[in-house]
């Protein structure tokens, strides 16, 4: 049963970190030092989209996943409710690349938005 907790943990983490990647540009309108956190999630994500690779927490959740089946656990809330976010069926090499550009385009439009609020407050 611990197992399942702890894959349960990994794919909490999993899905906070996506949700991170895609609204974390936003904090750095509060706190520059964000920047320093965000970019890199950033750039990790997008290449993860573009280049197709794997994401560690994925291989560590099944490992853990495969002890819990031997424990004689299965299912749970995060199984149900965030699975299908972070591996969504039928998504093929396209789907990636498209949600690739979209958290590139998404996140260029809030960095681009947070340097035009940083020139109008040094203008003044």
């Amino acid at each position: 049963m611990l197992y399942s907790y702890l894959a349960d943990l990994v794919v909490l983490i999993h899905f906070l970190f996506i949700v991170f990647v895609i609204l974390g540009g936003t904090f750095s309108f509060y706190s520059t030092k964000w920047l320093w956190i965000h970019l890199p999630a950033l750039v990790w994500a997008v290449c993860i989209e573009f280049f197709g690779w794997i994401c560690p927490l994925t291989p560590l959740e099944n490992k853990l996943r495969a002890i819990a089946i031997k424990a004689g656990y299965e299912g749970g809330f995060i199984e149900h409710y965030f699975i299908g976010i972070i591996y969504p069926e039928g998504l093929t090499r396209n789907i990636q690349i498209m949600l690739g550009v979209f958290i590139l385009v998404l996140n260029l439009i809030v960095y681009t938005g947070m340097i035009v609020r940083w020139n109008k407050i040094n203008k003044h």
